[in-house]
């Protein structure tokens, strides 16, 4: 497994263009870290008029931090940990979003592994059942990206949302990682062995594929459930 920090593929969910203003919140972020204190007057001036800016980066986080570890007070403690974690350049918005939802991926495996250490367990060699597909790309189970993405934040989210919550932890947070973040099965591999716990030390790249197909497959018939109930 590699020990650098997985740099996340094109995520699954067409990635949002960056909001106008984006590049001047980063850019006045990078000029408050200069080692100076600063009084809480500095900083609401060199922040005014951000407040849309900060509560669209929030919302992405907290929408990915629900889907690992559940809606609530943890979900929102795991934004806090992934902004405090995350380096900022100045300018550079998309990197600073990618850096984002690495630091809180790493923190929203490590609370799922206290939560329960034996919930991201790596599967037993040749024990995971046999998926419905053969491919890991969601064109596989008949739905675009585009779907996707209308499926997570339109009006009918909460539909995904329950069928997320029916998954067990482990398929959940393979899905997220991939279909959301954009972690290629690898580096999603590496990530649940390096904050997974002792009991993820055994995932591999196959087993995150196989996982991910499972995943994918039972959202396949939830989609056809939902199909033949209209």
């Amino acid at each position: 497994m590699s020990e650098h920090a997985p740099t996340p593929l094109p995520s699954l969910i067409p990635g949002q263009s960056i909001p106008t203003g984006a590049q001047a919140f980063t850019s006045r972020m990078h000029d408050l870290l200069d080692g100076q204190p600063k009084d809480e007057a500095t900083v609401n001036r060199a922040f005014e008029g951000m407040d849309s800016i900060f509560d669209l980066i929030a919302a992405r986080l907290y929408n990915l931090a629900s889907m690992l570890v559940g809606e609530g007070e943890e979900s929102v403690r795991l934004v806090e940990a992934a902004v405090a974690n995350t380096e900022i350049s100045s300018g550079r918005a998309e990197e600073g979003r990618r850096n984002s939802r690495l630091a809180l991926s790493r923190a929203g495996l490590e609370m799922l592994a206290r939560r329960d250490p034996a919930s991201l367990a790596a599967p037993e060699h040749n024990a995971a059942p046999a998926s419905c597909i053969e491919d890991d790309e969601l064109d596989a189970v008949g739905v675009s990206a585009a779907e996707l993405e209308r499926m997570l934040s339109g009006p009918d989210r909460h539909r995904v949302r329950e069928w997320l919550t029916r998954l067990h932890t482990a398929p959940r947070t393979i899905f997220a990682l991939r279909a959301v973040v954009g972690f290629s099965a690898a580096e999603t591999a590496d990530l649940l062995v390096a904050h997974g716990g002792p009991a993820a030390a055994g995932w591999t790249a196959e087993a995150v594929r196989e996982t991910f197909r499972q995943a994918l497959c039972s959202l396949a018939s939830q989609l056809l459930h939902e199909t033949a109930a209209r």
